[in-house]
């Protein structure tokens, strides 16, 4: 494959590529010598919950990857105690490295679903950190400016603010930066927030008399509120661990305005794939299809043909017919009556009374298709009942 051909797959849904030209000097010069990229991805596994906006940028290492390159996931065992600053309005709680280290064996489990291992290097910043004296850092740390430093927005904004602002937070750019310098980078990818920390990387890789790596910025998926950058704070991600029913449920639940969003940068499709799609949208085609498709592609992408099969006919028969499932967890439960709120709580529905009464008081709980009401509700025990949460939350009652 040439490498117009390449930089034509590396360009799919991305913002921006810093600088293109020598993007495309280093495809022509590893297509000359046959040797692979070094493709950078740093991960801080501040915790092991994966969202799907995360692997936007992951699955840009697998592009790379599929043209022969090699993907380099950095661990920031050291980063990860610090916390990265950008976008945050307060200092992260830092974590153990044993934390870090449980974290991360997790972290790599999901991204195996997209990566492929036997082209995938995974490297500890403790490896080079771990080794460096005072002295050492010190010299690192002379590299760059104040100045430098307070022209990021995250870090302006804090300061004229008032906010708190760590003299740690202010290093996390450079230690990110000089595992550009320790793994020999050549691409270093992230999402369009991560472009000063990145570029930072180049300015250090220059300082050492290396050859410079390449950013190439995903945009931030939203999430499936449309309005918030995916969180699992504002329950508005679709997580890697969520099963395929809850995966196709959270993805017919976006608006409207981000289905060619989701399909553009949460799916493999090419470029005349996503043409069509936009075609069908501009042509007023109903977007509850669309929605079905997508949530079909996304399950499968992760899941495989079947299951997003099996879950696609799960929320037609559940939503559609208005049927429930055939299949749900089962609860015990002795007794003649029982608040609903603690039948909620001790059957694992809710995790506390507050997120009971909340759902309660919502509309969003309901007993054999009869909504509750009240947040004092006592109920009559049933064999079989089915006690209902939401849209997708299902127990079957068990009377002892």
């Amino acid at each position: 494959m040439s490498f117009e051909k390449e930089l034509k797959i590396i360009s799919k849904s991305v913002e921006e590529i810093i600088p293109l030209e020598e993007l495309k000097g280093k495809l022509a010069k590893s297509a000359k010598s046959g040797k692979p990229l070094r493709i950078k991805y740093g991960i801080d596994p501040t915790g092991y919950d994966i969202h799907i906006g995360h692997l936007v940028p992951i699955r840009k290492m697998r592009d790379f990857q599929d043209l022969g390159h090699t993907g380099v996931i950095i661990i920031g065992d050291f980063t990860a105690q610090i916390g990265d600053p950008t976008g945050r309005d307060d200092s992260r709680p830092p974590l153990s490295h044993e934390q870090v280290r449980i974290n991360s064996e997790r972290y790599m489990d999901q991204l195996f679903t997209i990566l492929k291992p036997e082209q995938t290097e995974i490297r500890y910043q403790s490896e080079w950190f771990g080794k460096m004296g005072m002295a050492d850092f010190v010299q690192l740390l002379g590299k760059f400016t104040l100045a430098q430093f307070m022209a990021h927005d995250t870090f302006r904004t804090r300061y004229e603010r008032g906010l708190s602002l760590g003299m740690h937070e202010l290093m996390y750019p450079i230690l990110q930066g000089y595992d550009s310098v320790a793994i020999e980078s050549d691409v270093e990818l992230g999402a369009t927030e991560q472009k000063f920390n990145i570029l930072c990387g180049r300015d250090m890789q220059r300082y050492f008399g290396m050859e410079q790596q390449i950013a190439v910025l995903s945009p931030i998926l939203l999430g499936t509120d449309g309005i918030n950058k995916m969180s699992k704070s504002l329950n508005n991600y679709i997580a890697i661990f969520d099963t395929p029913a809850d995966k196709y449920g959270k993805v017919m639940s976006i608006p409207d305005s981000l289905i060619m969003n989701y399909y553009t940068y949460a799916t493999t499709y090419d470029a005349a794939q996503l043409e069509l799609v936009k075609q069908e949208l501009d042509s007023g085609v109903n977007p509850m299809i669309l929605k079905k498709r997508l949530a079909w592609e996304i399950v499968k992408l992760y899941h495989g043909e079947v299951e997003a099969t099996n879950a696609q006919e799960s929320f037609e028969k559940l939503f559609s017919k208005k049927e429930i499932p055939d299949e749900m967890p089962e609860y015990e439960i002795a007794g003649d009556k029982t608040k609903v709120v603690q039948l909620l709580v001790q059957s694992g529905l809710c995790s506390t009374n507050g997120e009971a009464k909340r759902l309660i008081k919502g509309g969003g709980v309901s007993i054999d298709g009869e909504k509750i009401t009240s947040i004092d509700a006592e109920v009559d025990i049933k064999d079989q009942s089915v006690l209902r949460v939401g849209k997708r939350k299902f127990i079957k009652i068990k009377k002892l």
